[in-house]
């Protein structure tokens, strides 16, 4: 099992949960975080001053895949959160040993 981790623009949210959807995937976590990489941020003007936007709002999907799921998931979220823009986003892949069910105590390997 993979843990994957994406980070992507807010409005491609529901694009990723559809095309989650045609892979059979459904579980996922979504968390609103803030963060810059190469954007850097902007110049934003608040009641006639100008300041610096530094950590720019984004969202982190996670979901937890089999193996054999990786590559598609993979390709649904480049697909589904690409805009050819700078701040599109990032995707972390990491291993996951062990995965418990809370309310069964089903082990998942």
């Amino acid at each position: 099992m993979k843990l994957i981790k994406a980070i992507i623009r807010p409005n491609k949210v529901d694009d990723l949960k559809e095309a989650f959807a045609k892979i059979q995937i459904a579980g996922m976590t979504v968390t609103e975080v803030r963060g810059h990489g190469r954007q850097k941020g902007h110049t934003a003007v608040y009641r006639g001053r100008e300041y610096e936007v530094t950590l720019l709002p984004k969202m982190q999907v996670e979901t937890v895949v089999p193996d054999n799921l990786v590559e598609p998931a993979l390709q649904a979220i480049r697909e589904a959160a690409h805009t050819g823009e700078i701040g599109d986003g990032r995707v972390f892949i990491c291993p996951v040993e062990q995965s418990y069910n809370i309310r069964t105590g089903e082990r998942d390997t």
